[in-house]
């Protein structure tokens, strides 16, 4: 099966209020390099990623490109202001996409919440190349031990849900101008998916080093993961 041709979208329009920073948790410095690079250096790693596009807060828009420019090289970035909420951000990316998917040049998208920074590019790999196959391939962790109150423990097969979640690019165009008309509002590209496409998400297995950076614990946990590596 030839290398799908994809792009990466990076959702990079949160605040720093709950990680304690007056900016962008994005822009926070985790070793080297702000919280945001770690996902585009490894997105230009994976075979078939042609095209990378970040989503960001209006008023971040000049901090984010000054911040990630210097460190791609040739390659191309395109900045999206978002919206409100995390479907439109989407939905904003893949308008920008749009005619790129329209004209068959994409085969795949998969988008990345930028507070994950430590997805590894095979797990970028390993998320395309399901969602060309399948239609859809979403990431996941299993999560023994929960409970639920007043139930008692949750069966065993329970999971949590990572990104990055990956699609053909023509059924997520496809779905998302279906949302548009309807004023359909996903809590994740996958919900979207689910509710106007006909395909099969497979998942793909993942770990919990690939964590979301939330609050300021998760910094130091982060920092941590990424000298072991």
């Amino acid at each position: 099966m030839p290398t799908p041709r994809a792009a990466v979208v990076i959702l990079a329009g949160g605040s720093g209020s709950r990680v304690g920073a007056d900016v962008n948790k994005v822009l926070l410095p985790l070793g080297p390099l702000p919280v945001l690079l770690h996902s585009l250096r490894t997105a230009v790693l994976v075979s078939g990623v042609h095209r990378l596009v970040v989503v960001v807060r209006p008023e971040d828009r000049d901090d984010v490109a000054a911040a990630v420019q210097p460190h791609l090289g040739e390659h191309d970035l395109w900045v999206v202001d978002g919206g409100a909420r995390r479907h439109d951000s989407e939905w904003q990316a893949i308008r920008a996409l749009r005619s790129d998917i329209e004209a068959g040049e994409l085969d795949v998208v998969a988008i990345h919440d930028a507070a994950r920074p430590l997805a590894s590019p095979s797990l970028f790999g390993d998320i395309i190349a399901a969602a060309a196959e399948h239609g859809g391939a979403i990431p996941v962790v299993p999560m023994p031990g929960l409970l639920c109150r007043g139930q008692g423990p949750l069966p065993r097969d329970v999971v949590a849900v990572q990104t990055p979640q990956a699609f053909r690019a023509d059924d997520l165009l496809a779905s998302y101008l279906r949302a548009d008309a309807d004023g359909f509002t996903g809590t994740d590209t996958a919900s979207c998916l689910e509710r106007y496409a006909d395909v099969q998400i497979a998942a793909v297995p993942s770990s919990a080093g690939n964590l979301k950076v939330t609050f300021p614990e998760d910094v130091a946990l982060a920092e941590g993961l990424l000298r072991r590596v």
